[in-house]
């Protein structure tokens, strides 16, 4: 039986490709776009250029035709060099394109999909004021007026709202109904009655955007459902299951990005004339940070394996998400303090690393959500 961090000829080639390209394209732009809180638009133009958009998306439609793994291994590698552009490919391919893929209509597949691997951004749009954790309890409303239906409301802390054209809007077409009312949409930037509202300033991974959108009497035609009415529930619930193995690998590559900066940095900085790698009590904080690295990598990559088999991976997902946020707001704090006073400065990316971590915990699905799902499935068996 093969390790789990044994890779394939096909995904060391894409792991290999995305770091190369992380460091030659991205790297240079990092301190700006993080400043600018924008990413850049030569980015994003490379991000297609590369295939980085649509990994999975099958080669009938433009896509890579890749794995899961694969697309998790670049996320990982993207976001060793900037958490927030790997959050920017992270939604496209582990929400957006899946969902597509798994429950769009024949006709649906092949209009936007194409487009999604190979120009258009795409956006997940689950999360409204009163329904953060509590993700079911949507006010936003779509009323049947025949050939189309007529959606109403707002959506917040949406993942690429400003530089998205295609949008996956989830509202509820009887709130009577609860969760069984919920149907996801198909919305273009285009449509008439929709617009993109407040940008949020972040502590971290500043660079993506994450914005409001309201819905003003916003037409969207029937054919633009995906799935079907009232099991949009199903569609947001399998997709971001998977999403949260994504978010796994972003919090991987900020952890093993800090655990890196803060054992090259050991190898430099000297005190009392020596490296500070030298000195016992700095080696067993840099060991204590790479056992934390390895536990999380080795949790990501086993549920990303139970998914690609076909096994059941939600309390593996659950559990990776969390583990891997933790490991990378800890790992990235414990390199600020390996840095000393030059961590806590805009000139070295430790403090970056920090930032960008401690959303992590946060989006697609708390900590305490995390720690609810684990609980739940192991008191079933």
């Amino acid at each position: 039986m093969l390790p789990l961090n044994h890779l394939t000829e096909d995904e060391k080639m894409l792991q290999e490709a995305s770091a190369d390209f992380a460091k030659s394209v991205i790297a240079p732009k990092v301190h700006e776009m993080d400043h600018n809180a924008k990413l850049d638009p030569g980015v994003i133009k490379s991000f297609f250029e590369m295939g980085l958009m649509g990994i999975e998306i099958p080669g009938e439609y433009d896509g890579g035709d890749g794995t899961f793994m694969m697309a998790i291994l670049a996320i990982e590698q993207i976001s060793k060099v900037d958490a927030a552009a790997g959050v920017f490919m992270d939604v496209q391919n582990t929400l957006v394109n899946n969902a597509f893929v798994n429950y769009a209509s024949a006709e649906m597949k092949k209009k936007y999909l194409p487009q999604l691997a190979m120009n258009k951004v795409g956006a997940y749009c689950l999360s409204e004021s009163i329904s953060g954790s509590d993700a079911f309890a949507l006010r936003c409303k779509a009323t049947d007026a025949g050939d189309h239906y007529v959606l109403n409301g707002s959506k917040l802390w949406i993942t690429n709202a400003m530089e998205a054209d295609i949008f996956i809007v989830f509202a509820t077409v009887n709130q009577e109904a609860g969760y069984k009312g919920i149907t996801a949409f198909v919305v273009e930037k285009s449509f008439d009655g929709f617009s993109v509202g407040k940008k949020e300033d972040k502590l971290g991974i500043r660079a993506s955007s994450t914005c409001e959108l309201i819905f003003e009497d916003c037409k969207v035609p029937k054919e633009n459902i995906i799935g079907q009415v009232g099991k949009g529930y199903k569609v947001a619930i399998e997709t971001l299951n998977e999403g949260r193995i994504g978010i796994g690998a972003q919090m991987l590559g900020i952890a093993q990005a800090a655990l890196e900066s803060a054992i090259s940095y050991t190898k430099e900085r000297k005190q009392f004339g020596k490296a500070i790698a030298d000195f016992q009590g700095v080696q067993f904080q840099l060991a204590e940070m790479a056992i934390d690295v390895e536990t999380a990598r080795l949790l990501v990559y086993n549920a990303a394996r139970l998914k690609m088999a076909g096994q059941p991976f939600l309390k593996e997902a659950a559990m990776a998400k969390i583990r891997a946020s933790e490991v990378a707001e800890k790992v990235a704090s414990m390199a600020i303090d390996v840095y000393g006073g030059n961590g806590y400065t805009k000139e070295y990316p430790v403090e970056k690393f920090w930032r960008d971590a401690k959303i992590g915990k946060i989006y697609e699905g708390t900590s305490n959500m995390q720690l609810q799902t684990i609980a739940k499935l192991i008191l079933k068996d």
